[in-house]
């Protein structure tokens, strides 16, 4: 099968240029000023007044399958995925069972196998004392750690059991930061709460602050990179600003945009771990991701039921949806004029490309995968919980109209999604593939 995109604004993170992109099967095949002949293709595109943007990669998601797919699943998440531009997902590792084996890590790679609207990936969790499998872990872009309250047996709290995670691996380390003794004493202080603002107390800056403090003197003794997840505090990004080359971070739309002053208005929607902070700090992680101490944005996608969400504090859990409107709250940024579309591609699909190794994808090159997104940057849309694909069907952003949007998703070069005459259409079966890492 060979496509034409011809005439489409075509962005890297340095420059934007009018370009016509062939596609031949999956790969892209040529990336021209040049004209090509129309009549040559199966199917030719006009492009023309609309950005073509690598696929967006989304390095951190909770798509709940197996064990909690009342939730989600891989075929509503990745449907959600391929709505928002995103054509590549790494998943953690915090499903029912968790992924902290080989065998595990295979199954659900072969599980995801023919269920996928977009590519995927899945990390391999940490415990205590299975730094066997982690070595062994080949088809996974990295480990993850919870250094901090979690499910079953991922905490990893201990400090010999997190030497010997970074001294005794290879593979990219991920960690969630939260100080677990931090945690618990500020959740004994606010135990008789109902006050789900109060979860920002629990789970405060110091917790954050003291975790990700630690992770970068385990990675900068050891030599070994590692990534701090989802940045919520202006001090973090000192920290951060201050490492050496081993360590690189990101930041997630929720952290970005939402803050203690939002608990009025959405209550436990916003509701997340690490907790939404002050306003602050989201001015201090835009300006981190503008100056370069943070390269990546990622969601956490990490839906639950309303019902669920409903529940008084603290049995609400944490955790919301973000996959299917974080390029587009990022494309109205660009409207905004806070950042350009160039940084946004560097930021949603060249940095985790590089980040975590990830083979043949993030840019529009020549003999790259094809995994493209076609972008209106003067569409305006609101976000409406029912049109929504996520399993759980609602977005802490409903009722909130934003411009810039994807119109067309490739994956593989195949065509998941396209927004035509206000009517949504999928791919009929399932162009995912395993994410291959070039290491």
């Amino acid at each position: 099968m060979r496509i034409l995109i011809h005439g489409a604004n075509v962005v890297t993170p340095d420059r934007t240029a009018v370009l016509n992109v062939l596609i031949e099967d999956h790969l892209i095949a040529n990336v021209t000023a040049d004209p090509i002949d129309p009549s040559s293709v199966d199917q030719a595109i006009d492009a023309t007044g609309l950005h073509l943007i690598p696929g967006v990669i989304d390095d951190q998601v909770h798509f709940r399958e197996p064990g909690l797919t009342h939730k989600e699943d891989l075929a509503h998440a990745t449907r959600a995925c391929a709505k928002g531009g995103v054509t590549s997902f790494l998943e953690m590792p915090n499903t029912i069972p968790n992924t902290t084996t080989v065998d595990a890590l295979h199954q659900k790679l072969d599980m995801a196998s023919g269920k996928c609207l977009v590519n995927y990936g899945f990390y391999i969790g940490a415990t205590p004392d299975n730094v066997r499998e982690l070595q062994n872990a080949k088809r996974t872009p990295g480990i993850k750690i919870f250094i901090g309250s979690s499910t079953g047996n991922l905490l990893v709290d201990e400090q010999a059991a997190l030497e010997r995670i970074f001294a005794e691996t290879d593979l990219p380390i991920c960690a969630h930061c939260e100080d677990e003794t931090t945690v618990r004493a500020n959740a004994q202080k606010y135990s008789a709460s109902t006050d789900v603002a109060d979860h920002s107390k629990v789970r405060d800056h110091n917790a954050a602050v003291i975790a990700t403090r630690r992770a970068i003197d385990l990675s900068t003794r050891h030599n070994h990179p590692f990534h701090v997840l989802h940045v919520s505090t202006a001090e973090e990004v000192e920290l951060i600003a201050a490492a050496g080359p081993t360590i690189t971070a990101e930041v997630c739309p929720h952290h970005l945009f939402f803050n203690i002053d939002d608990y009025d208005r959405l209550g436990s929607l916003v509701k997340m771990n690490p907790s939404i902070k002050t306003a602050a700090d989201n001015e201090r992680l835009f300006q981190a991701l503008l100056d370069g101490t943070i390269g990546v944005i990622a969601t956490d996608h990490a839906p639950h039921t309303l019902e669920e969400k409903d529940q008084p504090y603290p049995a609400c859990p944490s955790g919301l949806p973000a996959v299917e409107n974080y390029l587009a709250l990022m494309l109205n940024q660009v409207n905004q004029s806070r950042c350009s579309i160039e940084q946004v591609v560097s930021w949603m699909c060249a940095a985790p490309a590089r980040v975590w190794n990830i083979k043949n994808k993030g840019h529009i090159l020549e003999g790259y995968d094809a995994d493209l997104t076609l972008v209106d940057l003067s569409l305006s849309r609101t976000i409406e919980n029912q049109t929504q694909q996520t399993k759980c069907r609602w977005s802490p952003w409903a009722g909130e109209t934003l411009t810039g949007w994807a119109v067309r998703t490739f994956v593989m070069g195949k065509e998941a999604y396209r927004l035509e005459d206000r009517t949504e259409h999928f791919a009929p079966e399932p162009v995912g593939h395993e994410i291959e890492y070039d290491r």
